[in-house]
This record gives structure tokens, C-alpha cells and sequence, in this order.
């Protein structure tokens, strides 16, 4: 891990730049009001008509067209869904950018699978808080800050790095960490991540255990309390303090299962499984299949977000919830 000496980042490299954040969403209104908070120049894109068009209102900006934005812009920052980025870059960013412009990314998938070519002249950079945006706005606010990934595709001016690093002391990002890669690398090891662990992977193995006490004759509401509910105080755990300082803190009888019950789950079938979805990520396979569901009207994948919606855990899970209404707060 190649971290960044702390003492490098100069804010003051951005001072006298206009930046736009292109997209008001989760990563864009933290980038957006950090930045603002560190007072530099910036203006927000965001289509009109959207809630956060009037989230953006509601903060202080006055959103602009995409188009507008990179027009005025030194410092483009993309802060847009993978599957619609490329969409609107071609139509209202690509036609007005400039030689001397850097345009900024806070996720490697589109410049890592070709989806966006920036043209010469054009500086490209990256800055990936490793985190939601709201972490990244509340940890700002307490004068703290989340570490951040950095990255450099293209340096035409020579300035790129100091641009991303200007960027990411200007979001709080330096304020922790900042540890230097790829794009590719961040890209693969970030969608790796979350399809075989953080979303695929939990989701998965808490749906597949519900089933399997229900199946056994258990109360949902029973299966969903171990499965599901109980996994929050183990990942808090994991989070602050490790896997290790994690087993020293449950009982003797659940770390004893942990370590000699957890491997049976993840055998070779499992593991192969883990290889084939990583060589899917890498090949490409993965970047093109998502964006063709998506340009298609995304028929597949909004079925089977439906069809989890009704999923008997949701039932359970809402009953439980009831009993901790403070969880709704």
C-alpha cells in the first residue's frame, strides 16, 4: 500500500479554479458541499426536474446543464452512475471540453472499460472516498475525514496529480488517508468486492440461511433475528476493531463455529466461483453485460429487484423492526 505523504497536498492549487460537480446524488452533494466548505468555487449539474435538482436548491447552488458546466469548468468531477455517465458525457461533456481541463472521476468503471475516452489535452484523474456519501459529508462536518483512493490515467499538463491532490485535501480525504493505485485496480477490486462479499455475497448467504431454518421449521421472525438482524453487531465489530479483537469479543462457542464451521461454507466450488466472477470483472464481460441490461430498459434487472422485494424475509424483517422503533429515526 502506497500511501500518500500528508504533508504533499496543497489546496491552495485549486483556489483559483472553477470546479463542477456533475450529478447531485449520494457521492456528488459530499463532494460538492465539502469542497464548497473548503471554500473553493463550485458549481453543481444536475438535470432539472429531479429530486436533486431541488436537494441541490435547497443547499445553496444553482444547478446548471452538464454542458454549461464543463464550459466554465477547470475541474470536472463525475460523480454520475456508472451505467448513465458515458451517456452524458458523449452528449453534453465530451462536445465542450477543452485542452488544460482535468476531468475528475470518484469510480474507475467507465475510463477502465472504455466507455469514456477522454481526448488529448484533457488531464484524468481519480479520487474514490471509500465510502457512501453521507460518511463522507458527516465526517467532513466533525472534522474528520475518510480515506480516499488516488489515481492517474492521463497527465497532459503535468499538474494532474496536485489537481487530485488538491481535490481530495478539498473533500477532507487527506484529513486520513489517501493510498495511491489504478484505475483498473480500484475498478476490479471494488466491483469484486461487492459482488462477492458486501452486497452478492451477504445478501446471498443471509437469504440462503433464513431459508434454510425456515425450511427446518423455525419462526421467520426467530431466522431473521440470527441470520440477518445480528450481523450488523458482528460487522461493527469486524469494522473498528478486526476479525482477530472481533472473536476475542462474542463467545467461546460462536468463535469455535466461526473458525471450524466458516470454512466448510467456503469450500473450492466457492472459491472457483470467486475466480470466474473476477475474471468476468477483468475481461470486461461484467462492465458490458450491466450497461447492455441497462441501455435495453433493464427489464432483467428490475425483476429481480422485484422479486426480492417479496422475498419472506422482507416480512420478517418489517415485524422485528417494529420492536425497535427508534431504528426508523
Amino acid at each position: 500500500m502506497k500511501l500518500v505523504d500528508p504533508t504533499e497536498p496543497d489546496l491552495s492549487v485549486l483556489i483559483d479554479k472553477t470546479i463542477a460537480v456533475i450529478g447531485y446524488g449520494n457521492q456528488g452533494h459530499a463532494h460538492a458541499l465539502n469542497l464548497r466548505d473548503s471554500r473553493l468555487n463550485v458549481r453543481v449539474a444536475q438535470r432539472p426536474g429531479s429530486a436533486n435538482h431541488r436537494r441541490a436548491q435547497a443547499d445553496g447552488f444553482t444547478p446548471v446543464t452538464a454542458a454549461e458546466a464543463t464550459q466554465s469548468a477547470d475541474l470536472l468531477i463525475l460523480t454520475l452512475p456508472d451505467e448513465s455517465a458515458a451517456d452524458v458525457y458523449a452528449e453534453e461533456i465530451a462536445p465542450h471540453l477543452r485542452t488544460g481541463q482535468t476531468l475528475g472521476f470518484v469510480h474507475g468503471f467507465n475510463i477502465r472499460f472504455g466507455f469514456i475516452d477522454p481526448p488529448d489535452g484533457v488531464d484524468c484523474v481519480m479520487i474514490a472516498p471509500k465510502g457512501p456519501g453521507t460518511l463522507l459529508r458527516s465526517l467532513y462536518t466533525e472534522g474528520k475525514g475518510l480515506p480516499s483512493l488516488l489515481a492517474i490515467e492521463r497527465d497532459h499538463s503535468g499538474s494532474a496529480r496536485a489537481t487530485a491532490l488538491a481535490w481530495a485535501a478539498g473533500i477532507g480525504a487527506t484529513r486520513a488517508a489517501v493510498i495511491e493505485t489504478t484505475f483498473a485496480a480500484e475498478t476490479e477490486a471494488d466491483l469484486f468486492g461487492e459482488q462477492v462479499v458486501l452486497c452478492g455475497g451477504v445478501t446471498s448467504l443471509m437469504k440462503a440461511a433464513f431459508e434454510t431454518l425456515v425450511d427446518a421449521g423455525f419462526e421467520p421472525e426467530l431466522a431473521y433475528i440470527e441470520c440477518i438482524h445480528e450481523l450488523k453487531q458482528v460487522v461493527d465489530l469486524v469494522y473498528t476493531q478486526g476479525i482477530s479483537s472481533m472473536r476475542e469479543r462474542i463467545s467461546n462457542t460462536a468463535a469455535y463455529g466461526d473458525v471450524t464451521r466458516g470454512p466448510r461454507l467456503v469450500s473450492a466450488t466457492t472459491r472457483h466461483c470467486m475466480r470466474t466472477i473476477l475474471d468476468e470483472i477483468r475481461s470486461g464481460a461484467f462492465a458490458k453485460e450491466w450497461i447492455a441490461e441497462h441501455r435495453s430498459g433493464g427489464a432483467q434487472y428490475n425483476h429481480l429487484l422485484q422479486r426480492d422485494t417479496f422475498h419472506p424475509l422482507e416480512r420478517a424483517g418489517h415485524s422485528v423492526r417494529k420492536l425497535m422503533p427508534w431504528l426508523e429515526s
